[in-house]
């Protein structure tokens, strides 16, 4: 598999990350086309980094996630860390048999493929819904299921959720 292949395929399932604590994917999405669309390119083979910059999109099936720039570290041919940067990074998925889909969206996101570690720092957000989470660092360790925000995370801030609003009264008219 070309550098460029293997690197759209690392960060679409890093993308899918966002979501895992919360529903499955669609698994659709997975059989989908890869679309990546950035202002520039700049792949070093040699130095084994692949960057893309300017209005990065990424699409697959339901997921849509936007960066400012993407970078790709590889070890030999294999990619091994991914990071997005963005004001904010975004993401975005319907998961299957949902209405409600998933947002994100974060500062910074890195994920570590060995250790299959995402991480989220700055302004990290997580929602679905009328459930949300939110703190300056959230880390999803994707092989323990575990997730960890704020002072957990060695974040500064406090962790801040929303779990499932209750429904809206209509309006009635005051005496």
């Amino acid at each position: 598999m070309s550098p460029v292949k293997s690197l759209l395929a690392v960060f679409i399932t890093t993308a899918g990350l966002y979501v895992a604590p919360l529903v499955p994917a669609l698994p659709s999405d997975r059989d989908q086309p890869i679309e990546v669309e950035a202002d520039s390119v700049d792949l070093d083979e040699g130095a084994g980094k692949s960057v893309y910059q300017g209005n990065v999109i990424l699409r697959q099936g339901t997921i849509r996630l936007e960066a400012d720039r993407v970078t790709v570290l590889h070890r030999g041919s294999k990619p091994s860390k991914v990071v997005a940067i963005g004001n904010p990074v975004k993401f975005r998925q319907r998961p299957g048999g949902q209405k409600e889909e998933i947002r994100g969206s974060a500062n910074r996101t890195e994920y570590q493929i060995d250790s299959e570690e995402l991480l989220l720092i700055g302004n990290a957000y997580l929602a679905q819904g009328d459930d949300s989470f939110r703190s300056d660092r959230i880390v999803y360790d994707r092989v323990a299921e575990r997730i960890k925000a704020g002072a957990a995370a060695q974040g500064k801030e406090r962790v801040k959720m929303t779990i499932g609003a209750p429904a809206a009264k209509p309006n009635t008219p005051s005496r």
